[in-house]
């Protein structure tokens, strides 16, 4: 209940003071992870996530650690939010969002395990058909899967 009371405050904060909170540990820019994944079904993993911002819904990932590499990020995320591990990892897409002066970086992957929150930070996880997407889950959220399926067509499906 605490945190779900700490979730939604951080959502209703002015974007320009999340980026302020964030910068406290990284005053440069931050660095993300993110990731479509598969099912054996071409089901997408997503998440219900306390801090999303722009609604609960999400795909899997989170911040990079000083010193870590980018793939090795996502599979510590994964262990710590839904205690799975994944295979055939690919990179799909690295971006820059200036204004909050982050750079994320986006794979695709197949998962090895069942997805259970493990965190306080996940409410739950989900496996969704990709025409069947939760009606919160965010315009550019939907590009980043659309994107990873269309670099994926006959890897996955």
């Amino acid at each position: 209940m605490f945190i779900e009371f700490l979730g939604a405050i951080w959502r209703r904060l002015p974007g320009s003071m999340r980026r302020r909170l964030v910068r406290v540990g990284q005053r440069r820019f931050t660095a993300s992870v993110g990731a479509v994944i598969f099912d054996e079904q071409g089901q997408i993993l997503l998440l219900d996530h306390v801090f999303r911002p722009e609604g609960g819904w999400g795909i899997p990932g989170g911040f990079i650690s000083k010193g870590e590499q980018p793939e090795a990020a996502l599979r510590r995320e994964l262990r710590e939010e839904i205690g799975i591990e994944v295979q055939d990892v690919e990179l799909v897409l690295a971006r820059t969002l200036p204004k909050s002066r982050q750079i994320e970086i986006y794979f695709r992957a197949r998962a090895l395990g069942h997805a259970e929150p493990c965190s306080f930070e996940i409410k739950s996880a989900g496996w969704f058909a990709v025409d069947d997407l939760p009606i919160e889950l965010s315009k550019d959220q939907r590009r980043l899967i659309r994107r990873a399926l269309i670099a994926s067509e006959n890897s996955y499906q």
